[in-house]
């Protein structure tokens, strides 16, 4: 699905008929109503995007153009009334994660209505064994249901150059914990923007804006459906 801008305007040509010996009038250009996004209806639901460089925007030219932005932007055009704090920072793991999320969740000006969780892909590069993920990941989903907040897991799979014994243990963190603490899980990392280079930064690891939009498409119906059916 395509949610996002769907505004769109078109130009049509509309011949006049002849009348005897008379030359047609030139054509005449005419819009066709321009299709407008619902207004956002509802309470606002606030939602804090917890994460890494992905969710930071890493390497973007404008913050609008990050995951978080984009999000929100493709939610209130689906008539959702989000507003999502962008609380990604850029080389964060699990670990860093785990260190910061009771301060961020105390420096917010009210308590979110959802928490947006995406980590783990530093640990990943970084070769860090997947039972200290697991025990981070872990601990941040206790912090959010001690504090009664529901809680998106964007779930990540390990490349096949780990070997397959540690692609298994980290592969199944996420939906492991996911069913433990009835969290949403969200396949977050797609393959049609990981091997696209055209959708690729000049590192290789972070998308382009073209390419958080594809994330975007991939994960925004999954994060409506979890979304709170009235605020906290």
């Amino acid at each position: 699905m395509r949610v996002g801008r769907w505004s769109m305007i078109s130009a049509a040509l509309a011949l006049a008929a002849c009348q005897g010996d008379k030359p047609a009038p030139p054509p005449e250009a005419r819009e066709t109503p321009t299709v407008r996004a619902p207004e956002p209806q509802g309470p606002e639901v606030r939602i804090l995007a917890f994460g890494d460089s992905l969710f930071a925007g890493y390497g973007l030219a404008h913050p609008s153009e990050s995951y978080p932005a984009q999000l929100e932007e493709a939610l209130r055009q689906q008539g959702r009334n989000v507003r999502i704090a962008n609380a990604g920072v850029s080389g964060d793991t699990t670990a860093a994660g785990r260190q910061r999320l009771a301060f961020t969740l105390d420096s917010q000006p009210a308590k979110p209505d959802l928490v947006l969780i995406e980590l783990g892909g530093n640990d990943l590069l970084r070769g860090l064994p997947p039972e200290q993920t697991r025990a981070n990941l872990d601990a941040m989903l206790a912090e959010l249901k001690r504090r009664g907040i529901p809680a998106v897991l964007m779930g990540l799979q390990a490349p096949p150059n780990y070997g397959t014994e540690w692609q298994s243990k980290f592969d199944a963190i996420y939906p492991d914990l996911a069913r433990q603490y009835d969290a949403a899980l969200v396949p977050f990392v797609t393959a049609r923007v990981f091997t696209d280079a055209g959708m690729l930064q000049a590192d290789r690891i972070h998308p382009t804006a073209k390419g958080v939009g594809v994330m975007v498409d991939a994960t925004a119906e999954a994060v409506e459906a979890a979304l709170p059916t009235a605020p906290n």
